[in-house]
Formats: C-alpha cells, sequence, structure tokens
C-alpha cells in the first residue's frame, strides 16, 4: 500500500498499474481526508521578463500542452489534477481510469477554509499559509533525516520539530 497525494497515481506503469488499485483517503472523524497540495508556477513581481514568463506559464498549464504531454511521452504521464478538462479526454479516460475519479473528487472536496478537525488561525490544506512553511518543512525534514542516518534519537527529532513548528505558530497567534 502506497498512500500519496492525487499525483501519485500516474507514477505506476506497466505491471504495477494493471495490479493496482485506487482509493480514497481513510478518514476517521470528516468525510473527507482534505489533502492537497499544488506545484505552482510563480513570477517574481521584479521580474525583468514577465512577459516570457507569462507566456511560459501560459503554455505550460494549457490544453495544448496536456495532448503534447500525451501523444510525446504517453497519456499516463500527463500531470493529474492540472487541467478538469484533461478528465474529459478519451485517451486519458483510458489511461487514468483506476484513479481519474478518486483524483477529481479529492481536489473537489479539500477544504481549504476548513483544513483540520478542529479550528486553526490559518487557510490552507496540508500546505499552511505562512511564509515560513517551506523553511520550516525543510528544517524539520532535516531532523528526521538525523533519526535515519543514526545520529539523533526519536525523541530528540521530535522536541526540536516541535520547537521549531511553535517558533512559527507563535508568529500568526492573534
Amino acid at each position: 500500500m502506497w498512500y500519496d497525494a492525487t499525483v501519485g497515481a500516474s507514477n505506476f506503469t506497466g505491471d504495477a498499474a494493471k495490479n493496482s488499485a485506487y482509493a480514497y483517503a481513510p478518514t476517521k472523524v470528516k468525510d473527507w481526508s482534505g489533502w492537497l497540495w499544488a506545484w505552482s508556477l510563480a513570477m517574481p513581481s521584479t521580474s525583468k521578463k514577465k512577459d516570457a514568463a507569462w507566456a511560459f506559464a501560459d503554455w505550460a498549464t494549457s490544453k495544448d500542452y496536456i495532448k503534447l504531454v500525451g501523444t510525446k511521452l504517453g497519456w499516463s504521464h500527463v500531470p493529474p489534477g492540472t487541467r478538469t478538462s484533461t478528465y474529459s479526454l478519451p485517451e486519458y479516460q483510458q489511461a487514468a481510469g483506476g484513479f481519474a475519479q478518486v483524483t477529481l473528487d479529492s481536489i473537489a472536496h479539500a477544504d481549504v477554509t476548513h483544513p483540520t478537525v478542529d479550528p486553526v488561525p490559518y487557510i490552507g490544506v496540508q500546505y499552511v499559509d505562512v511564509d515560513e512553511f517551506q523553511q520550516l518543512g525543510d528544517q524539520v525534514s532535516q531532523e528526521f533525516a538525523k533519526v535515519i542516518a543514526g545520529t539523533e534519537s526519536v525523541d530528540a527529532a521530535l522536541q526540536k520539530a516541535n520547537t521549531l513548528a511553535a517558533a512559527v505558530g507563535k508568529v500568526y497567534q492573534h
């Protein structure tokens, strides 16, 4: 069993895809798990080449790009969740048949304004809408890498991760 984001399903090809099934993320209290992530394209406001950056972002998220990937690399390599219109393409439906509806439903039911069981002072699902989120994730990952490397205990890594998260959280408490 592999639990991952909706985009993970497209990584299975060949026998792995034929011998796999796809399911919604498990839940206990809420009806949907709410896991959602976005690979996003951004352009700094200070960019000197805004027209070129916009042209790339427009192309990389276009129907033409999806069709190019599908015809050149195979429909199983089309990035899931990129465009709703992709799911109506017969070629994609055939390649993504096992996971397409699970992906669409999971994205549609992610509630960014109420991401957790208990109220929280931020919006976002998995990705918390605070500037320090990525840096915090990197720092916490480094602590767990030390556990895997055998240079730090699980308890020590958890304590450090909690301290790091608490420091970021204090900035956003009202």
